[in-house]
């Protein structure tokens, strides 16, 4: 992630963390099937960008083992403090601005990162340069324009408000720069930068404990924001928060594309 006053969601506020757990639940299923099937093991180099959460670091460092290293970067790294330990690096990087934090590294891996970045196309360079011959990158980002509903079966005015909500917050969103279809070009993008074998699929969740976790965490953290930009009064977050609470919503997020290729 980058460094910009201007980012929605930051670590430091108590629902980050209830934030990140939600995404593991959902999503490290998927990360964690696609990173195993390029054959990761012991001694591999990996480089994990806007590690943000420690559930993907902590698996990458269990997987490559004492011989292997695994460089966490974030421009906020409050949340990695109990990861930071070999094998695992800890540093404090933004992927949009900066060098690589090394090179020759077997994997390099970003999830739900680069729709944030203001400069995605110099983070993407930088990832690609970071790799060595035949190591491979693992991009997975949301495309919240491909499928904008929190409550795709909008059956009554407690799906209603949720939706609405979901236009706030991506509204909110596209304002400070996150690109909202950024997801569906991945393939096209690896290929364009030279990688091969390139691959992709995509996760879409309907209805989870998590996703009722992630969407609660969430609407917390940006409430101040919908309230001042007008877009959603506090009664209205208050009945939303209560309706989420009830549990008798069906609350999806956005379909997470993974692509993978590998640099030659």
């Amino acid at each position: 992630m980058t460094r910009s006053d201007g980012y929605l969601l930051d670590n430091q506020q108590t629902e980050a963390g209830q934030r990140f757990d939600a995404f593991a639940a959902l999503f490290d299923p998927t990360t964690f099937r696609h990173l195993a099937g390029f054959g990761l093991g012991a001694g591999w180099r990996c480089w994990e960008v806007g590690a943000g959460g420690t559930s993907v670091v902590s698996w990458l460092a269990k997987k490559v083992g004492p011989t292997g290293t695994v460089v966490a970067t974030d421009i906020d790294t409050s949340l990695l403090t109990e990861v930071s330990r070999a094998p695992v690096e800890v540093r404090v990087h933004d992927v949009g601005a900066e060098e690589p934090p090394g090179d020759g590294f077997d994997l390099v891996h970003a999830r739900l990162v680069l729709v944030h970045v203001p400069d995605r196309e110099r983070a993407l360079r930088s990832m690609i340069q970071a790799l060595r011959p035949g190591g491979r990158l693992l991009i997975e980002d949301a495309d919240p324009a491909l499928q904008p509903l929190i409550c795709p079966d909008e059956s009554g005015p407690e799906q209603q408000l949720a939706n609405r909500l979901r236009k706030g917050f991506r509204s909110l969103l596209a304002e400070r720069g996150a690109d909202l279809s950024y997801g569906r070009r991945l393939p096209r993008l690896l290929r364009e930068a030279g990688l091969h074998d390139v691959q992709a699929d995509a996760y879409f969740p309907l209805t989870s404990p998590a996703c009722a976790a992630l969407e609660s965490a969430t609407v917390r953290q940006i409430r101040d924001r919908l309230v001042t930009a007008k877009l959603a009064t506090d009664e209205e977050i208050d009945q939303h928060l209560a309706n989420v609470a009830a549990d008798g919503m069906d609350l999806a997020t956005a379909p997470m594309i993974s692509a993978w290729g590998r640099k030659v």
